[in-house]
């Protein structure tokens, strides 16, 4: 039988696994899966006769490299920063590799070597990034067979919660990382390039300057620019392009709420607050809030803010219990932001029965004989239960069917590389389709900027 690794039984792995075991009969594989948790690789196999879930500590030179000897492909579920030592042992053993992940310099660096040993070293194949990629490089490619130039592209994406599962005041819950949540947007400003002009965002203005969306069915949402839209300028071939802008998708609402926090400072991640642990939430707002004799914390804050009583962005805070003085950090050394993902997640946590959702949209503004068009792209998942959530699925599954396209020799090109080439994109996105992941693509008026 041919030999899957999966290194990480993590959330983004449940709808990956299911994936591949479904198909082990019929595609004659076995499926390790190793985890630093027994019980959660066992429970993400659910005891099928083609899987083996066992413990794994990467740290462990010795039985990584044994593991990663054994299989045929190994597929790296790991945080980002924890891919590059599975990556060098994949190059030593000549194993292809595949992960979800962002090209890091170091596995940009292990491209000569993954050539010359003819390793396809896929990455960024989940969501976003991922099925961003594929989605857009296929109607990229499309306008340029037909002649067209393009000349805008943008480009949204959002991990939200389902309509039916939307129930707070801020219509979102956390249905990845809470942590990148918190600290979204941080670390430089935000840059784009509109109708041939530059733009940059400092994270202090970022959640004042949105962009709304409809989606048909779904109603309005808002995206607010990510921190580096230039990033794929050249890899999209879109250097010519007046217009290229990438950013995160939420409901309308939530990113002027969110900015109450930014202004205030409970994002920051740069220093630790030191007797947090024994902290009220109520002590925390205050920290924020100058001296006054007499004014209690709600009117200090309501004041900083200049938010009325009767404004809903204060019935959003009242929401979060963030005034309670009973309720205690519990938190040793912690940031701000560390401290607000904490209250955060007492409120936006998924119940039992709540579903998420993903939202993907693209723009595609073009010339075709002298005629300026535009495309509109946008896609919907939504998730089945905890288990397999939307999120689970867009992620997990590009990187199950990319596997096994490198597998069956269908992906051949060597080298690190992201899923822009039609071999990679075209059958992958063929098949999400029956798992739920579709485009729906209208022509519109093209619309540009004024």
């Amino acid at each position: 039988m041919r030999n899957i690794l999966i290194i990480g039984a993590g959330r983004s792995a449940s709808s990956l696994i299911k994936y591949l075991l479904d198909k082990s009969e019929q595609e004659n594989l076995h499926l390790t899966i190793g985890d630093l948790s027994l019980d959660l690789a066992k429970r993400k196999t659910n005891n099928h006769k083609n899987a083996t879930p066992i413990q794994l500590d990467i740290a462990n030179v010795e039985q990584r490299q044994t593991e990663i000897q054994k299989a045929d492909i190994v597929i790296s579920m790991l945080p980002a920063f924890m891919h590059i030592e599975v990556a060098k042992d994949c190059v030593k053993f000549k194993k292809h590799m595949v992960t979800a992940s962002y090209i890091s310099e170091e596995m940009q660096s292990l491209d000569a070597e993954a050539k010359a040993n003819n390793l396809v070293f896929m990455n960024e194949i989940g969501l976003d990034p991922g099925i961003d990629h594929m989605s857009a490089m296929k109607i990229l490619d499309e306008i340029k067979e037909k002649g067209g130039h393009t000349i805008l592209f943008e480009s949204f994406c959002g991990g939200l919660v389902a309509p039916e599962s939307d129930n707070n005041l801020w219509n979102y819950k956390f249905t990845w990382n809470p942590r990148n949540v918190v600290l979204a947007g941080q670390g430089g400003a935000a840059k784009f390039i509109q109708e041939g002009t530059y733009k940059y965002i400092p994270y202090n203005k970022l959640f004042r300057r949105t962009e709304f969306l409809e989606v048909e069915g779904y109603g309005r949402f808002e995206g607010y620019a990510n921190r580096d839209s230039l990033k794929y300028r050249s890899v999209y071939g879109l250097d010519d392009a007046l217009t290229v802008y990438r950013g995160t998708i939420r409901r309308v609402g939530y990113s002027k709420a969110w900015d109450m926090f930014v202004q205030l400072g409970m994002t920051d991640d740069t220093y630790f607050i030191d007797d947090s642990e024994t902290m009220s939430y109520r002590s925390f707002i205050n920290l924020f809030l100058p001296y006054h004799p007499s004014d209690s914390v709600e009117i200090k804050l309501r004041h900083q803010l200049k938010i009325d009583q009767d404004d809903v962005m204060w019935d959003k805070l009242i929401e979060l219990d963030i005034f309670n003085p009973n309720k205690i950090v519990g938190l040793k050394k912690a940031t701000p932001a560390q401290i607000l993902e904490k209250i955060l997640t007492d409120s936006w946590t998924l119940e039992a029965n709540d579903k998420d959702m993903i939202v993907m949209y693209h723009k595609f503004g073009y010339e075709l004989n002298g005629e300026k068009k535009q495309i509109d792209s946008t896609m919907v998942c939504l998730g089945d239960d905890q288990t397999y959530t939307a999120m689970a699925k867009t992620v997990g599954l590009p990187v199950a069917m990319a596997t096994l396209q490198i597998l069956n020799g269908n992906i051949t090109t060597p080298g690190v590389q992201l899923p822009i080439k039609k071999e990679v994109y075209e059958p992958i996105l063929k098949e999400l389709e029956e798992y739920g992941v579709i485009f729906s693509e209208k022509t519109v008026a093209y619309k540009g900027y004024k």
